[in-house]
C-alpha cells in the first residue's frame, strides 16, 4: 500500500515575497514566452529553478545554475525550511466553462517510491526519454523536488478528511494564477492530524495522475543513490480518485505533414467518417453522443467513429489508443499535443498543424481500470486541471 510521509517543507517567507509573483505552472506546460514573463515578475519566481537556463557566465549548465540560485534564496531569506515535519493541505478553486465553481483539495507530502513495481504506486501513462533526462539532471544538481507529482488515492473519504483538516488549520498562504485559479496552502504539523491522513493513504495503492517523468526520475535517482536520506520519496500532491475531486480534460493531437482536405479520407480505413457540425461546441457534444473522435482542418470538421476492426486492434477502450493505431498505420509521426479546442483552432490558423484530432476526456473509471490492470495509457492521454503550482512548497532531499 502507498506510503505518504510528512517532511520538512521549504516554503517562501511571506514577508519577503508576494505569492502571486513567485508561483509558476509545472515545467511541461510553460513555453518560452510564458517563462520569460514569469521570470520577470520576481527574482524569486519558482520558474527560475523549475525551468532553469544557463548561468550568467554561460559556462554553468542550467541545472547547476538552478542549484546555486536556490541556495542563494536561502541566504537571502526568501525561502526557509519549516522547523518540524509537516504536510501541506492544498486547495485549488476554479471556474468551469459552464459558469460553475469547483475545488480540488488534497495533501502535499512525501510519497514513498516503488521502483520494483510491487503495486504501492501505479503509473497510468507511458513516458518519453527526453523529459526524464531533463528532470534527472535537475534532481542530481539541486537535490530538490521543485514541483509535485500528482497522485490519486482510492481511499474513500480522503477528500472529506482533507476538508475537515482545513477547517481547523487557520489562515492559508494564498496565490492567484494568471487563469484566475485560487491556490491555498495550509502547513499541518500536528501529529494527530498527520496520522489521520497518512493512515488513509496507506489503505490503498497510489496512482500517478500527472508527473510520470518526475516519478520515474525519482526512482532512477534512488537507484543511483541507495540509502541517501530523502531519496526514497518524492513530493506528491495526493487527491482522492473520484469525479467530485477531479477535473479531467482531453489532450488532443496536432498532426503535421498531411493534406487538410484529404486527411479525413486517409482515416476512413479505421474510422467511419461523416461531416461534423461547424460549431466547435456542437462538435464536442456530438463526439460524446456518438462515441466518436473529432477532426478539424482548415477544410472543415468531421466525426470519426471507430470501426469494429479498430476497436479490436486498440490496446484499450481509449480514444488515444485507437488513434495511435490509425496514425501508426499511416506512418505519421509528426504529431504534437494540445489541450483545448480553441488552442487547436489557433494552431491550425497559425500553420502550426495541418489537422487536429479531438479526443474525448478519459473518465475516472477508465483511469482506475487501466491502472488496476497494470497497463499504461499512451503518452498525453489525460490532462488534469487546473495544474498544481510550483512554489506552494518545495521538498529538499536533505534540508539543513
Amino acid at each position: 500500500m502507498a506510503r505518504l510521509d510528512p517532511f520538512r517543507p521549504t516554503v517562501y517567507e511571506p514577508s519577503r515575497v508576494d505569492a502571486d509573483d513567485v508561483i509558476a505552472p509545472p515545467y511541461d506546460v510553460v513555453g518560452p514566452r510564458e517563462r520569460a514573463s514569469l521570470a520577470a515578475r520576481s527574482p524569486y519566481n519558482a520558474i527560475h529553478v523549475e525551468l532553469p537556463v544557463e548561468g550568467p557566465d554561460e559556462l554553468t549548465d542550467p541545472y547547476t545554475a538552478a542549484a546555486r540560485l536556490f541556495a542563494s534564496w536561502h541566504e537571502d531569506g526568501a525561502v526557509r525550511v519549516h522547523e518540524r515535519p509537516a504536510m501541506a493541505l492544498y486547495r485549488m478553486t476554479f471556474a468551469t466553462e459552464d459558469g460553475g465553481v469547483r475545488t480540488t483539495t488534497g495533501v502535499l507530502g512525501a510519497l514513498g517510491l516503488d521502483p520494483a513495481g510491487t503495486g504501492e504506486v501505479l503509473p497510468h501513462e507511458q513516458t518519453t526519454p527526453k523529459d526524464k533526462y531533463d528532470r534527472l539532471s535537475l534532481l542530481r544538481a539541486a537535490r530538490t523536488n521543485f514541483s509535485p507529482i500528482w497522485a490519486l488515492t482510492l481511499a474513500d473519504g480522503f477528500g472529506k478528511a482533507c476538508d475537515e483538516a482545513i477547517s481547523g488549520a487557520g489562515e492559508p498562504w494564498r496565490a492567484t494564477d494568471d487563469e484566475g485559479v485560487l491556490h491555498e496552502r495550509w502547513l499541518v504539523d500536528d501529529p494527530g492530524a498527520l496520522e489521520s491522513l497518512t493512515s488513509l493513504v496507506a489503505t490503498t495503492p497510489a496512482l500517478i495522475a500527472d508527473g510520470h517523468h518526475r516519478y520515474e526520475t525519482a526512482c532512477t535517482y534512488l537507484e543511483e543513490h541507495p540509502g541517501q536520506p530523502g531519496a526514497e520519496a518524492a513530493l506528491a500532491f495526493v487527491v482522492e480518485l473520484s469525479e467530485e475531486h477531479l477535473f479531467v480534460q482531453a489532450i488532443h493531437r496536432l498532426v503535421r505533414g498531411v493534406d487538410p482536405s484529404g486527411f479525413a479520407g486517409d482515416l476512413s480505413s479505421w474510422f467511419d467518417v461523416s461531416e461534423g457540425p461547424g460549431d466547435d461546441g456542437r462538435l464536442s457534444d456530438a463526439m460524446i453522443e456518438e462515441g466518436a473522435l473529432g477532426l478539424l482542418t482548415t477544410a472543415g470538421s468531421w466525426l470519426l467513429r471507430p470501426t469494429r476492426r479498430l476497436l479490436e486492434r486498440a490496446a484499450d477502450d481509449l480514444d488515444s489508443s485507437r488513434l495511435q493505431v490509425a496514425l501508426a498505420d499511416l506512418g505519421l509521426t509528426d504529431v504534437g499535443f494540445q489541450h483545448g479546442v480553441v488552442n487547436c483552432r489557433r494552431a491550425l490558423a497559425g500553420g502550426m498543424a495541418d489537422a487536429a484530432v479531438l479526443l474525448r476526456p478519459v473518465s475516472v473509471e477508465q483511469i482506475e481500470k487501466t491502472a488496476e490492470g497494470a497497463r499504461r495509457m499512451p503518452p498525453k492521454t489525460t490532462f488534469f486541471a487546473p495544474k498544481p503550482r510550483t512554489g506552494m512548497v518545495f521538498r529538499e532531499l536533505d534540508p539543513a
